[in-house]
């Protein structure tokens, strides 16, 4: 609650929790404030003083008033550069295309998780939040893994010298070993190990596209991945994202009007929607990929809470034109920063060089703790033990949320339920900080800020009825 004191005014309290907000990107470009009348209500202020902590918000050029709308958010564009440094030519979306290519400019608030991740929302478990519990990671054998490769000549043979450019040999073995299970076939020299699996699909989108290159991104999707190509100069294809798999027609008429080089799907476990891909889908996905030439990156970054069997577009198409794409940061030690990628031999070696010109190599003594964890089967005895109660806590998370008025667009699985709330959730987002709580607003999962009424829900940190109450009080404040 704003409070008055000697030092500071209620409208400069306000202004500073709005501006403290824009700068941690909570609240982005373009995002709109709440009317005058509303935030002097939701703050217990009259509203002269949000009227002139708006005016000092204005004269710090955070926001700006446009006529009979209200205030929003500035925006500050920055053209994305190409590899020379130029800014690159702005490529109209030819004729005849179902959706225009999304423009270059970042969707809304798309940094705003990780953001939170770091700086502490509040001490309260956030719904909005891609990862799972601090205390559900906790493990016995992450410090003996990471002793066994401390001796000092290990330490020296780790430390003074660069490690192997496609990672630690053992863990390479270990992840062919891995992949076999999945049924996807990958030799230890099709395996490249990442800064984590955002790195490698960065990595990927360096090496196959150019700044004005088509792309295919499944929508709704991963926030960070439309700002990551946005950020490169890539012109996004949105593709509708089904329970068996894409809108294969949306596809196949972007293949003939813009002729993408690239299709990033996550087909287990899709994030927002917990979707999985059905075999006769991720088959015609593959006809579309060969009749038009393009890649497909497969984000598998769920993979340890899904089943083994799940049909993955990599086990189909025997790494051809697929790349793979997964890491440890969701189930193991997210600061490890461990990832990977299995490619098509022909592609190997150019996305190795692209990794030596962006990370050099990655770090051998994590990678040889992660190996020994993988082949001493504490990982699989680990990830086990996390699906478990990965069950239990969507069984009362969704119980929670039934019971106060939502519903579920998607059949609720894995980490992420997709859930209808009935009202604005950009700005019940905004209610809800005040309280504590960092959510995820449905229109963070779309290439365009789509402002609209689904959120998604981490189940690991929506089992405790509190947080349903607030969430319930303050829907319907809105509702009014």
């Amino acid at each position: 609650m704003l409070m008055k004191t000697a030092s500071q005014t209620l409208a400069e309290q306000l202004a500073a929790r709005f501006a403290q907000r824009i700068r941690d990107r909570l609240l982005a470009p373009g995002a709109r404030l709440p009317s005058v009348r509303l935030c002097a209500q939701q703050q217990e202020v009259s509203p002269s003083t949000v009227v002139g902590a708006y005016d000092q918000l204005q004269a710090q050029g955070l926001v700006e008033a446009r006529k009979n709308r209200g205030f929003y958010v500035r925006e500050m564009p920055a053209m994305p550069m190409d590899r020379a440094g130029a800014a690159p030519e702005t490529i109209a979306p030819q004729a005849g295309a179902l959706a225009p290519a999304a423009p270059h400019r970042a969707p809304l608030n798309a940094t705003a998780l990780i953001r939170g991740m770091f700086t502490g929302i509040s001490d309260k478990p956030q719904p909005g939040m891609g990862v799972l519990p601090q205390e559900w990671l906790q493990t016995t054998f992450l410090a003996p893994a990471v002793r066994r490769s401390c001796s000092v000549e290990a330490l020296n043979a780790f430390s003074l010298q660069y490690g192997e450019p496609a990672g630690d040999l053992g863990l390479r073995r270990a992840l062919s070993t891995r992949l076999a299970q999945l049924s996807v076939q990958a030799a230890p020299e099709q395996i490249i190990t990442t800064v984590g699996a955002t790195n490698a699909l960065d990595i990927v989108s360096r090496t196959l596209l150019r700044a004005g290159d088509y792309v295919m991104v499944e929508e709704p999707g991963w926030a960070i991945e439309f700002a990551r190509l946005d950020a490169l100069g890539m012109r996004i294809l949105p593709v509708p994202r089904r329970a068996e798999g894409p809108d294969l027609e949306v596809m196949a008429r972007y293949c003939e009007v813009h002729r993408p080089k690239l299709f990033v799907s996550v087909s287990v476990l899709h994030n927002p929607t917990g979707f999985c891909l059905s075999p006769s889908s991720a088959y015609r996905v593959l006809q579309l990929a060969n009749q038009h030439d393009f890649h497909i990156v497969e984000d598998d970054t769920y993979c340890h809470f899904a089943p083994d069997h799940a049909t993955r577009l990599c086990a189909l198409d025997g790494l051809q034109r697929t790349i793979y794409v997964s890491g440890f940061a969701k189930i193991l030690a997210p600061n490890w920063r461990v990832g990977y990628m299995a490619a098509p031999p022909a592609l190997a070696e150019r996305l190795l060089d692209t990794k030596l010109l962006s990370t050099l190599t990655t770090p051998a003594l994590l990678e040889k703790a992660l190996a020994w964890c993988i082949e001493q089967g504490q990982l699989r005895r680990h990830a086990e033990r996390i699906r478990t109660q990965l069950d239990a806590a969507r069984a009362r998370s969704v119980k929670l949320a039934l019971a106060h008025g939502c519903s579920f667009a998607a059949d609720p699985a894995g980490l992420f339920g997709w859930v209808e709330t009935g009202v604005d959730t950009d700005a019940l987002s905004q209610r809800m900080l005040d309280e504590g709580y960092l959510l995820a607003p449905g229109a963070l999962f779309h290439a365009e800020r789509q402002p609209g009424s689904l959120m998604r829900i981490n189940f690991a940190t929506t089992q405790e009825a509190q947080f349903w109450k607030t969430f319930a009080r303050l829907r319907d404040e809105q509702r009014g």
